[in-house]
């Protein structure tokens, strides 16, 4: 095999050298201490590869050669005999005795072949094990070498956090807010060096403001009206929320130019309940099952003012996903969707959710169940990662008093203020380089997957 052998006056260095020679691919053999830096071995994984191919190359020829001996050993008897010595007059004449062997070549031909068949098989095995193992050998190296990657990075951050406590600071703060590590590190690497410890969060909170993105003016849009479809998983709260935006626009604009449609004709009681909340606003609720049923009720409603749209919850893993937002995409009116986010659910739910409805054009969300998440981290960090402008939140089931216009400076000093719940979840100054490692990590190898 190919290792070659590279070093440095520490770590860092000799990586460097090792992914300049051998490129990201290259394979960590083995790393140590050595008098003046650090030795590292490593190699290509196609050299692996290769090394595997001519062995298996070896092990066919060496098949091929114990054939050819079974051959010319079962040929010898028939050269060496005496009946082969005689004159060819007297070996017209002679007579095998009882006892003496005859060779049939077509018994030679089955045996022949038995033994190919056999061979053949013992070679096969032979490969396969010898493939396994080197799979093997490859699974442990690219173990090695993502432990390697996670210390050398663990390394670096601690390096960076000791020369900078107020970044150290900052990292804390939003991990232990349920911020991802991901938005985290990279508000913590735009810090600039002159900021006080003490400074470090109010400075940190400036800049989500900067990149959290709220309804500007909610009169413009009750004022400009137009059509909404509330879409989201099951049980986010999508037809409560529709019911809320109802009432905020029934008592700006009153009953006549509001239109509700519901597309829940599955969950039992999901047509029922809205229907409740539209006889108390005094407004019509048109049901619909199909795209055809859709355009039926939307050109009955084509002078109503503002309409909102309560759709069907589905999983955001479900096919019917992409149905039914092709379905409203489809329709004769432009309509416009708002995704509802529960904001109790995990950083990596909600950034699977968002990913499955924002190819669809969504134009904004609302995120509810405020009042029962403990942090709201989690999805103040999506919503800055995708860039995706927060229209309301909700925090109880009255109607419609727990709904309101998002408030960007209440999320964010929520989201940031430390209080006794969140204890448990803060991290040590120590921990945070590994953390944030680890976490980068997993956070890569989920890109590549995706």
């Amino acid at each position: 095999m190919n290792i070659r052998r590279f070093f440095g006056k520490n770590a860092r260095e000799a990586l460097a050298q090792v992914k300049q020679a051998l490129g990201d691919d290259a394979i960590i053999v083995a790393n140590r201490s050595v008098n003046g830096g650090t030795e590292i071995m490593a190699m290509l994984e196609t050299d692996i590869a290769a090394e595997a191919g001519a062995t298996t190359t070896e092990m066919g020829m060496d098949q091929s050669r114990s054939l050819l001996d079974f051959v010319t050993t079962k040929d010898q008897p028939r050269q060496a005999s005496p009946q082969a010595a005689m004159p060819a007059a007297s070996a017209q004449h002679h007579t095998p005795a009882a006892d003496e062997p005859v060779a049939h070549e077509g018994a030679i031909m089955d045996m022949l072949k038995q033994h190919s068949e056999q061979q053949g098989q013992a070679y096969q095995v032979a490969t396969q094990t010898l493939e396994d193992k080197m799979m093997g050998m490859m699974q442990e190296m690219r173990q090695m070498r993502s432990h390697f990657e996670t210390q050398m990075s663990a390394m670096t951050w601690q390096h960076h956090l000791q020369h900078s406590p107020a970044k150290s600071k900052v990292l804390s703060t939003l991990l232990s807010a349920n911020f991802s590590a991901s938005l985290s590190r990279q508000i913590a690497e735009k810090m600039p060096q002159h900021i006080d410890v003490h400074k470090a969060p109010l400075w940190a909170k400036e800049v989500i403001s900067r990149n959290l993105h709220t309804l500007d003016d909610e009169d413009a849009l009750l004022d400009r009206g137009g059509i909404y479809a509330l879409v989201g998983p099951t049980g986010v709260g999508k037809t409560t929320t529709t019911a809320k935006l109802a009432a905020r626009y029934v008592m700006k604009h009153g009953t006549q130019n509001l239109g509700l449609i519901t597309t829940d004709s599955y969950r039992i009681g999901g047509y029922e309940q809205l229907r409740i909340y539209g006889k108390i606003l005094g407004v019509m609720v048109h049901a619909v099952k199909d795209e055809e049923d859709l355009k039926i009720a939307l050109n009955e409603l084509k002078n109503k003012h503002m309409i909102l749209v309560d759709t069907v919850g589905v999983s955001q893993r479900d096919q019917a996903v992409t149905e039914q937002l092709s379905m409203l995409s489809r329709a004769d009116s432009p309509i416009q969707k708002l995704l509802c986010l529960n904001a109790t659910s995990t950083g990596d739910t909600l950034t699977d959710v968002m990913r499955s409805y924002k190819k669809h054009d969504i134009a904004g969300c609302i995120v509810t169940k405020l009042d029962e998440a403990a942090a709201i981290g989690n999805v103040l960090d999506v919503l800055i990662r995708e860039r995706m402008r927060l229209f309301y939140t909700t925090s109880g089931q009255r109607v419609p008093e727990d709904i309101e216009v998002a408030d960007k400076q209440a999320l964010i000093e929520r989201v940031l203020t430390p209080h006794q719940a969140s204890l448990p979840y803060q991290y040590l100054d120590e921990e945070l380089p590994l953390v944030i490692s680890s976490m980068m990590q997993t956070a890569s190898q989920e890109q590549q997957h995706v």
